[in-house]
């Protein structure tokens, strides 16, 4: 049984983030995905996310392509979240083209065209407009 990982942080939840976990999910059997915390976000992006991680962990859950999911508190421990996942295949959106072919020695890493025109910060803008 194939395990395939992703990650992200999965804030306003849209169809970008729809369309590449059930790409990611046809990959394999079971699809596993890394919830970035949200101390993890304020240090990658400079901002809280609109959803507590909490929450975020919840609606990633209650899709039906995602079997499980856990929350990745730092950027420095992938090769460990695929290792204790059994990681088969790691799938990213292709924003981070390169950034983890680092890992192909354990697993196969798959990078993804992202859905064009949609990004949480464009929707997050749209709103506050």
């Amino acid at each position: 049984m194939a395990t395939v990982l992703t990650f992200g942080t999965f804030d306003v939840l849209h169809i970008g983030h729809l369309r590449i976990l059930e790409r990611a999910a046809a990959l394999g059997e079971r699809l596993v995905v890394g919830v970035s915390s949200d101390a993890l976000n304020i240090s990658k992006k400079g901002r809280a996310p609109v959803f507590s991680q909490a929450e975020r962990l919840q609606l990633v859950a209650a899709l039906r392509c995602v079997d499980e999911v856990f929350l990745e508190e730092s950027l420095e421990l992938k090769r460990h979240y695929l290792s204790a996942h059994g990681a088969d295949v790691l799938a990213m959106g292709d924003d981070w083209k390169g950034r983890f072919d680092e890992f192909s020695d354990i697993c196969r890493v798959v990078y993804f065209e992202r859905t064009p025109a949609v990004s949480t910060t464009a929707i997050i803008e749209k709103i506050r407009l």
